[in-house]
């Protein structure tokens, strides 16, 4: 399997200019680029006083915190559709089951 070649790509995060080489496409790198710096704007906003660096920080704990709690949410769906699936099953004729076969009673 062949990896996709690097691109390079300029981004604008905090008022600084990077270039990210990525396999991602470009717009995808944008678009990334352009959350992180909507969130260091917004922190920045509430704290214009506070250090670029930690404002960078802050920022990075802000994405992570909404990555961790879509994780947990992604968990817990995916744990109410196996519940349901189960709960759906036994409803079944048991020919009807399939592979799974559902809890036994």
């Amino acid at each position: 399997m062949s990896e996709a070649p690097k691109q390079s790509v300029r981004v604008v995060v905090g008022g600084e200019e990077l270039v990210v080489r990525s396999e991602l496409p470009a717009e995808y790198t944008r678009d990334v680029a352009a959350y992180l710096d909507d969130k260091l704007r917004g922190i920045r906003a509430m704290l214009p006083t506070l250090e670029a660096h930690k404002a960078a920080i802050l920022a990075g704990l802000a994405v992570t915190d909404e990555l961790f709690r879509a994780r947990r949410t992604d968990g817990e769906v995916a744990g109410r559709i196996a519940a349901l699936a189960d709960d759906l099953t036994r409803l079944l004729p048991p020919a009807k089951r399939g592979p799974r076969g559902g809890a036994t009673e």
